[in-house]
């Protein structure tokens, strides 16, 4: 997919993009590199974009297991299904807050991994909570977490530029959260780690 083409769709919904060029092999293989300690028989992938983590996320992946991309654009979700024609791969074209009711819908109660490239610092406090909260009971205490932000690490609120540090947010959901630097991207990047869902979080609010 071309850049323009990226910025086009990307574009459409900044409150919920992360990536403001398509992603680096180098950010893809920082994101996914953590979950080569999991099962992996199921894995969650939010925001999947053109597809560059999706697959270097099933180049990992054994051949019986499932990979849910949660995609809210239509264009990158026609992209998905035409240009990644990988059993294992299966595009939900609707926001990450729905992934437990897919899961239920499914009939999956264990998921080993999740890979998100969620614009969280877009995203008001109620919304990442609708995503993350829910989603603890079902993962794999052994699984992963992985979520990138960009060095600069601002958030508009309000038209106001604020300083936003996704590891601090992150941890109000898993008790072990670290980050890595990934140079090799444009804009360079964190990807922040996170394990051991916690079982007592208040509702975030903002």
């Amino acid at each position: 997919m071309s850049l323009v083409r990226f910025a086009t769709g990307a574009l459409g919904n900044l409150k919920q993009t992360a990536a403001v060029a398509p992603s680096s092999k180098h950010l893809a293989k920082a994101m996914v590199e953590p979950l080569r300690s999991t099962a992996r028989r199921c894995v969650i992938e939010f925001g999947p974009g053109t597809g560059v983590m999706t697959r270097e996320i099933l180049r990992c992946m054994p051949a019986d297991s499932i990979l849910l991309a949660f995609e809210i654009n239509p264009q990158f979700v026609d992209y998905l299904r035409s240009e990644i024609p990988d059993e294992r791969l299966q595009v939900v074209a609707a926001g990450a807050e729905t992934a437990t009711a897919e899961l239920d819908r499914r009939g999956i109660a264990n998921v080993d991994a999740v890979v998100s490239s969620l614009g969280i610092a877009n995203m008001d406090a109620a919304a990442v909570d609708a995503v993350f909260r829910p989603l603890r009971p079902y993962l794999n205490p052994q699984g992963a977490i992985t979520q990138f932000q960009y060095f600069y690490r601002i958030k508009l609120d309000q038209g106001r530029v604020e300083y936003f540090n996704t590891g601090s947010l992150m941890r109000r959901y898993f008790s072990k959260v670290r980050s890595t630097r990934v140079w090799l991207n444009f804009p360079p990047a964190y990807v922040i780690t996170c394990r051991g869902a916690l079982t007592d979080v208040s509702p975030a609010h903002g």
